[in-house]
């Protein structure tokens, strides 16, 4: 199968820090076809030979000695094209035009690494010069959409010319290893499938904690915040793989259908709940990494009356048979003590110990599953200490199911995404239905905060939020795992 790939934005961000390296890695181990062409489209003024070099010295800082390989890359060089176009004005789109028809029978994929803004706008150009085809592809980078209003018009400017089955919704979580081994562990292990629900489960906890700041990006994360950055997407995405039902197989709709029941039964958040089940809050100045950091207001381009979140916890609860009664803990911040992701199955105590109480060691099972930084899944068991001791003593033991250290490279998540949409398989994608569905429920809690005016609370740059999300769970007799 022939194919083009076309980066649109290829001079922003995203593209020379992830698109570019993933394609590079995709052609090192053999997964790219011999003749494939990488477009680069984007309005800054450069030839070819010069945006290669611009991506020779961002591979220099992103990629390790032991990825680079001075002859793969020449090879790389030899894939791109460059073209030098700006994505508002129709006319420039004659370029590109004329490169893709010299192969008009090739697969095209779209990738618009853009703002959702310019999403309808490049779809429309490419349809002015014919150049969507049967087998062409389109991929939306998140956030679609500021709203659910919002993500309407984005989502219909998009389907005037392409068709659902071609569009992939891109959200990086999915493609992660530990994110993706959620499934293997539930469904093909007999061990947790029987005790996967409220009967067993006491509790999930989920956590994407980030140590850093903005890193100049204020602007953009002042109009979007925690709540539309991280939760109504990564946290939701990662939500639904938890919990949901079993999917039939794993193509795309069946996956995607199980995810959607699980949107649609998220309890809404609103009223007297609001202050109950959520914590908004916004970093202060304070010491991370052992430096003294700005707040949020005080950061380059801030804004001393924005009311951003830059902190939520929320707790969550499923309204359906598995799920009723076991609630469901969000966490995610900027500066926060450390960098890390991960998942917690708190399972309930047994009924009724037999052990004594004085000076042992007690504690729930927990499967935790960390996606960031060591990859891995671990479960804690209770188990006798060791020796002669006075009367039967527990103590907490951790089963190490992490990977070997010597195992081979794991690929990076958007290595993962653009080989399956090179193979048009949707099944690590977003459908339009359950980005709907989650903007339906993220937005009750936007709009409730705006309606009854709840404010983001302090908290200092180097901690773990406000005391607020702590009071959060504690409000339920538990707390969150450290």
């Amino acid at each position: 199968m022939a194919y083009d790939v076309i980066i649109f934005g290829a001079h922003g961000d995203l593209a020379l820090r992830k698109l570019m390296p993933a394609l590079y890695h995709l052609l090192q181990h053999g997964h790219l076809d011999d003749d494939v062409r990488i477009i680069a489209v984007a309005r800054d003024k450069l030839n070819t030979l010069e945006y290669c070099e611009v991506i020779s010295q961002r591979f220099q800082k992103y990629l390790s000695d032991d990825d680079f390989d001075d002859n793969i890359f020449n090879l790389f060089k030899e894939k791109l094209h460059y073209l030098n176009i700006n994505l508002t004005v129709a006319d420039d789109y004659k370029s590109l035009s004329t490169l893709l028809n010299i192969y008009p029978d090739r697969d095209r994929i779209n990738y618009l690494s853009t703002a959702p803004s310019l999403f309808g706008t490049i779809c429309k150009n490419l349809n002015t010069y014919n150049l969507i085809t049967k087998n062409s592809r389109v991929v939306l980078e998140k956030p679609i959409g500021h709203s659910l209003e919002t993500s309407l018009v984005i989502n219909n400017e998009v389907a005037i010319y392409f068709k659902e089955s071609s569009i992939f919704r891109i959200d990086h979580y999915l493609g992660k290893d530990t994110v993706q081994n959620i499934l293997a562990l539930r469904f093909s292990n007999m061990l947790f499938t029987p005790i996967w629900n409220a009967q067993y489960i006491d509790n999930i906890q989920i956590t994407v904690a980030e140590s850093v700041g903005l890193e100049g990006r204020w602007s953009y994360y002042n109009d979007y915040g925690a709540m539309r950055d991280m939760v109504q997407n990564h946290l939701l995405q990662v939500l639904c793989l938890v919990t949901m039902e079993p999917p039939y197989s794993l193509d795309g709709d069946s996956l995607r259908d199980e995810k959607l029941k699980v949107l649609r039964s998220l309890r809404p958040i609103e009223g007297e709940d609001l202050s109950l089940r959520t914590v908004r809050g916004q970093y202060t100045s304070g010491v991370s990494g052992q430096e003294a950091v700005a707040g949020f207001l005080e950061e380059d381009g801030g804004n001393v009356n924005s009311e951003t979140e830059t902190f939520v916890a929320i707790r969550a609860d499923i309204d359906n048979w598995r799920w009723k009664g076991v609630p469901i803990y969000l966490r995610t911040g900027k500066r926060m003590s450390k960098k890390y992701s991960e998942i917690v199955i708190d399972f309930k105590d047994v009924p009724h110990s037999i052990f004594p109480r004085g000076g042992a060691c007690i504690d729930s099972n927990k499967l935790v599953i960390r996606l960031h930084p060591d990859e891995g899944i671990s479960l804690f068991i209770m188990n006798k200490v060791p020796g002669l001791n006075e009367g039967m003593r527990l103590q907490k033991v951790e089963l190490d199911l992490t990977i070997a250290e010597d195992a081979p490279r794991s690929p990076d998540a958007y290595e993962h995404l653009l080989l399956d949409v090179i193979k048009n398989n949707l099944t690590l994608f977003m459908r339009r239905d359950e980005v709907e569905a989650a903007w339906t429920w993220a937005d009750k809690i936007l709009d409730g905060w705006n309606e009854k005016g709840i404010k983001a609370k302090p908290y200092k740059a180097g901690t773990d939020g406000p005391a607020a999300a702590f009071a959060l769970i504690e409000r339920d007799g538990r707390s969150w795992y450290e």
